[in-house]
């Protein structure tokens, strides 16, 4: 048995999530729920970016404290997990008190390593970001500095504050980022890389000062600042597993972190979060997984752009949360934007959930029923079926362990399509004894639903309990393994979707 820590960014609660931040956990979770179905000891972590600046305007404008809001968002968030069904191991607050004090004692630390100075700058900053644009980073539109994501102006800033030495770690990084395979896929490396080959590392602010940003963690040698929201958030990838406060379950979890984030945040998650990592001698990460955008109306989406897609809506839609799972990783693209499209969307799930995989368990279980009395035996399978079976077991186990979920469901998805055309060739139901081909269908179906389960759990378990198997490691999966099934008469799993 292995180890697997997975974690998401944690979000800003400054409004409900969105098919964003579900494109994002619901690939953490089919990750995080296929680890523990080959019986790895998974830990997965997920919350929320409580702090900052865009808190802190945000709760002025509802006219409440920002810890009113935030914990009233912290509520919101879990229920939109629950609907998802994300099975998150531990939802991180960065207000909790744990997660405070790690933070404050590593920027005392770096401050103790003399990594930590007080000087004055200047710059364009981006509130929904939290964040600086050089002037090579940021576009001009009628004169005026916008951010290059949400296309809103920037703002100047000047004021003295104190900065972590990040300049000191380009040599280090430049070395993990061409020699270490940490970050996937390989082109967001070389991207960082070319950046900082480019320009350089300057350091980075970490504090604010508390008469701009008050809601914050206190800097704990000077409490007239304020702790940078992102070095406050990053720190909650090893507070939420005990660093700081139970070192046994940090060590234990820490060599398998698999970060997953989306590539606007790549550089915090890289140049940043690296370097702060050696600076507190932890060590880097095991994996930093990236993926691309979903776009709408030619923009990312996202809040502060203005094109964001409901969660309720998609839920409503897609019949429950198993058809906007599958759809969302059905088009997830590590390397490649998304357009978000509800003719695309409608025709996935129609095709692969509807008319191929529902179908399939509709047919075969009434079919079980309605010619041998839902008493099913066997002992081998029919190389027809069990041939292109094992075939996509291997395509599916190691695009699964290769992080390629999209993949990975069209593998199980390929066993369906085969299941329904050798119905329609062998023809049981007119067969007077069709045992043998049913049982093959029923094998088929095993190896289909297991497969998925990870991406569509309710309907996965559902297929299961209905066809008279548990569901268990597909890597331990072989053809005929089942003497007997007992089968029942199986619901429709989706719906289509008319128009």
């Amino acid at each position: 048995m292995g180890v697997f820590y997975v974690t998401t960014p944690i979000y800003y609660p400054n409004a409900a999530p969105h098919i964003g931040h579900a494109y994002t956990t619901i690939y953490a979770d089919v990750l995080a729920r296929y680890h523990r179905l080959v019986g790895d000891d998974t830990f997965f972590l997920t919350g929320n970016d409580e702090h900052g600046l865009k808190l802190q305007r945000a709760a002025e404008r509802r006219g409440v404290h920002p810890k009113q809001l935030v914990d009233e968002m912290a509520v919101l968030y879990k229920n939109y997990w629950r609907m998802l069904d994300i099975s998150y191991d531990h939802f991180i607050r960065t207000t909790d008190d744990y997660h405070e004090r790690v933070v404050s004692d590593a920027i005392r630390r770096l401050y103790d390593k003399g990594l930590v100075y007080k000087d004055s700058y200047s710059g364009w900053y981006c509130v929904d970001c939290e964040k600086f644009y050089s002037s090579g980073e940021y576009e001009v539109i009628d004169g005026k500095p916008h951010c290059p994501i949400h296309k809103k102006p920037l703002e100047w800033l000047e004021e003295t504050t104190y900065y972590f030495k990040l300049s000191e770690f380009e040599d280090y990084l430049i070395d993990v980022l061409k020699n270490r395979d940490i970050v996937y896929p390989r082109q967001y490396a070389v991207e960082v890389l070319r950046k900082i080959e480019k320009e350089g590392l300057v350091d980075v602010s970490i504090a604010r000062p508390k008469e701009r940003v008050w809601w914050g963690i206190p800097v704990p040698f000077d409490p007239e600042y304020t702790v940078y929201v992102w070095f406050d958030a990053l720190l909650n990838y090893v507070s939420g597993i005990g660093y700081g406060w139970d070192m046994e379950k940090f060590n234990k979890y820490w060599p398998a972190v698999h970060h997953v984030i989306g590539k606007d945040i790549l550089w915090f998650h890289t140049a940043i979060w690296f370097s702060v990592l050696h600076a507190l001698e932890i060590p880097e990460p095991r994996k930093l997984i990236v993926h691309a955008f979903l776009i709408n109306r030619g923009l990312k989406i996202g809040k502060s752009s203005g094109n964001v897609i409901a969660i309720e809506d998609l839920l409503e839609h897609y019949n429950g949360s198993d058809g906007v799972r599958y759809i969302l990783m059905r088009v997830f693209n590590h390397g490649k934007d998304v357009d978000v499209s509800n003719q695309v969307f409608d025709s996935i799930y129609n095709a692969e959930l509807a008319d191929n995989y529902g179908n399939l368990v509709r047919r075969v279980s009434v079919m079980a029923e309605k010619r041998l009395g839902g008493k099913v035996s066997g002992e081998t399978v029919d190389p027809e079926l069990a041939e292109p079976m094992e075939k996509a077991l291997r395509e599916y186990l190691e695009a699964m362990d290769s992080y390629d979920v999209s993949r990975a469901a069209a593998a199980a998805m390929e066993i369906a399509r085969r299941a329904n055309a050798y119905i329609n060739e062998k023809r049981p139901w007119e067969s007077s004894s069709p045992e043998k081909e049913l049982y093959s269908l029923l094998e088929a179906l095993r190896y289909t639903t297991t497969m998925l389960y990870p991406i569509i759990p309710r309907a996965a378990e559902t297929a299961a309990q209905h066809l008279g198997f548990q569901i268990k490691n597909p890597r331990s999966l072989v053809p005929g393994e089942i003497d007997a099934y007992s089968v029942k008469r199986a619901p429709i799993l989706f719906k289509k979707i008319q128009g």
